[in-house]
């Protein structure tokens, strides 16, 4: 069974940073590409981020180029999301996938709030 754990999250003023991770378990994770992505109170799920399995080939929405850099250790089975230079607009839920089985396969998600 796929199993996707996020952590990380918190509460942070503006320009703050947080790192979130995900680890992974229930398939070859080194063997697949991962994302991440957010969900805003009371808006629809959005794209953040994606890397390759290798972790050599990285995206980012332009909301959040230059201040978020994902990553991931495959031997440790652990995705993550450096986020930086916090907004408030980067309040969200968030969560990692994996394209799986096919179908989309979430965590439980973590909870970052940027608040003054």
């Amino acid at each position: 069974e796929v199993q996707l754990v996020e952590s990380g999250g918190g509460l942070v003023q503006p320009g703050g940073s947080l790192r979130l991770s995900c680890v992974a378990s229930g398939f070859s994770f080194g063997a697949y590409a991962m994302k991440w992505v957010r969900q805003a109170p009371g808006k629809g799920l959005e794209w953040v981020s994606d890397i390759n399995n290798g972790g050599s080939i990285t995206n980012y929405v332009d909301s959040v180029k230059g201040r978020f850099t994902i990553s991931r250790d495959n031997s440790k089975n652990t995705l993550y999301l450096q986020l930086n230079s916090l907004k408030t607009e980067d309040t969200a839920m968030y969560y990692c996938e994996v394209f799986y089985g096919g179908t989309q396969k979430r965590g439980q998600g973590t909870q970052v709030t940027v608040s003054s």
